[in-house]
C-alpha cells in the first residue's frame, strides 16, 4: 500500500505550527494619559512607598496577585491623582492610567499599553466609561457593576480589579495626602 499525503491535511500541520505573535499596542503614552483626565492641569510625580501592609489590604480588595508599584504617581494641586498600573490580561501585562477627583470619584481610565492578541476591546471608550464616577465604595467589579466583554472576558476582569485596587490604594495612602 503507497501512502500519499492528503494536501488539506498538509495545510492544517501547516496551520498548526504556525506561532501567533502578540504586537504591542501603544494607546497613549502617560504624557497624554495627563492631558486626557486632568487638561490643563499640571501634575507633580508623588512617588509612594507600598509597604507589605499596605500590598496585603490592595491584593485582598481586588484580587489581583502582581504587587503594585508606587513609583508612577502623579498629583494635581488640587488634589486629584493620576495612577499608572499594571495587570495582566490573558498571558501578557496591560498597562493602563486611572484619574481619581479630590474627592475619590474615577474622573476616567485610559488603556497605555495592550500586547495581548485578542482582548483589545477594552480601549474603547464606552467600556472604560462605566469606571466614571466610581469611587472605593462602589463594588467594582465585573457583571455586578462593570459589563463584561465577549472575547475579551480576562482582561475586562483583571482591569477591572486593578481599577478597583487603585481606587482602594486612593483611601488607604492618598486620601490624606
Amino acid at each position: 500500500m503507497n501512502w500519499k499525503p492528503n494536501p488539506v491535511a498538509m495545510v492544517g500541520l501547516a496551520m498548526v505550527s504556525v506561532p501567533i505573535i502578540a504586537q504591542a499596542k501603544i494607546y497613549v503614552s502617560i504624557e497624554q494619559a495627563q492631558k486626557i483626565l486632568f487638561p490643563n492641569k499640571p501634575l507633580t510625580k508623588a512617588p509612594i512607598l507600598i509597604t507589605g501592609d499596605l500590598q496585603d489590604k490592595l491584593r485582598a480588595t481586588s484580587s489581583i496577585r502582581h504587587p503594585f508599584q508606587g513609583e508612577r504617581i502623579w498629583k494635581t494641586a488640587n488634589g486629584g491623582w493620576l495612577i499608572v498600573d499594571e495587570v495582566v490580561g490573558k498571558h501578557e501585562m496591560i498597562t493602563y492610567a486611572v484619574g481619581i477627583a479630590p474627592n475619590g470619584s474615577i474622573l476616567g481610565v485610559e488603556i497605555l499599553e495592550y500586547v495581548e492578541s485578542y482582548g483589545y476591546e477594552v480601549a474603547e471608550a464606552q467600556w472604560r466609561a462605566q469606571f466614571t464616577g466610581k469611587t472605593a465604595k462602589d463594588p467594582i467589579k465585573l457583571n455586578q457593576d462593570i459589563q463584561n466583554i465577549g472575547g475579551a472576558t480576562l482582561s475586562c476582569k483583571h482591569i477591572t480589579d486593578g481599577v478597583k485596587r487603585v481606587s482602594v490604594l486612593y483611601e488607604q495612602a492618598l486620601k490624606e495626602k
